[in-house]
């Protein structure tokens, strides 16, 4: 079902499925709520699903605050909108930042946290520098040519050779964004701080999804920090990279309702 909520007035769609425990999947840079279709499926026999579009992706507008701490709020209006007391938040990537940045700041709200192919501490310098390229690159040649450039990266090379289409089969499904909504993202992760706190303090369950051969996070990086908090659920996706629920979604699919299952 197509929802919407209102963030600084601009509308924000999420869409919800499915009943029982609530539960917000979170996507990432360059992409949509449909990243999480699969999942979705899977888990909407035994949970209620929450995936929004955030702001500057798919159907969403973008808000004045577009930091990863304004993009936090999203959560907690769904949150209201829908009328829940407690849910599990999971994100991918950025939406993991986000996941992180709603967690300092409603503790309480969760029950669960889940990081896939996400990760607590903030860009190194050399990350960030490569950002900043990746904000000139868009600026001269555009959204559309960036995403092309940048996302069969984000696929493992067995993916690459053993499912071929899949990077322009997602490519096709994420649709157009503007230059504007990956500049503020590209400028938001590299503001973000340091989030290892948020892991030590949390008494909630932990998830971590790793892709092996991930290079957008590095693995050694997760693996270090799936350490940190009280109760940590690790899992390492052997095949993937960055985009687990599509390159390996069998397994992507029963780690998270063994997560859930489990809370």
């Amino acid at each position: 079902m197509q929802q919407k909520v209102l963030i600084d007035g601009a509308a924000v769609r999420y869409r919800t499925a499915g009943k029982g425990k609530p539960v917000m999947l979170l996507h990432g840079f360059g992409e949509n709520g449909g990243v999480w279709d699969g999942a979705t499926d899977f888990l909407k026999e035994k949970y209620k699903l929450i995936t929004p579009d955030l702001p500057g992706s798919g159907a969403s507008a973008m808000p004045g605050d577009m930091s990863i701490e304004g993009m936090s709020m999203v959560a907690e209006a769904i949150r209201e909108a829908e009328g829940l007391e407690q849910f599990t938040l999971i994100g991918h990537s950025m939406g993991g930042y986000i996941a992180l940045a709603y967690a300092e700041k409603y503790p309480q709200r969760l029950n669960g946290l889940g990081l896939f192919h996400s990760t607590a501490y903030a860009d190194s310098e050399e990350k960030k520098e490569t950002r900043r390229k990746g904000i000139a690159f868009i600026r001269e040649h555009g959204a559309l040519a960036f995403l092309k450039t940048t996302t069969p990266n984000l696929f493992s090379d067995d993916t690459m050779k053993n499912n071929a289409g899949l990077a322009d089969h997602f490519m096709d499904e994420i649709g157009n964004f503007s230059e504007e909504a990956l500049v503020s993202y590209y400028e938001a992760m590299i503001a973000r701080p340091d989030r290892t706190q948020v892991l030590r303090d949390s008494k909630i369950p932990i998830l971590f999804v790793i892709g092996k051969a991930d290079k957008a996070v590095s693995p050694e990086d997760m693996l270090k920090q799936s350490h940190i908090p009280e109760k940590a659920y690790i899992h390492v996706m052997q095949s993937s990279a960055h985009m687990g629920m599509l390159e390996e979604p069998g397994k992507a699919n029963k780690i998270l309702d063994e997560f859930l299952s489990d809370l």
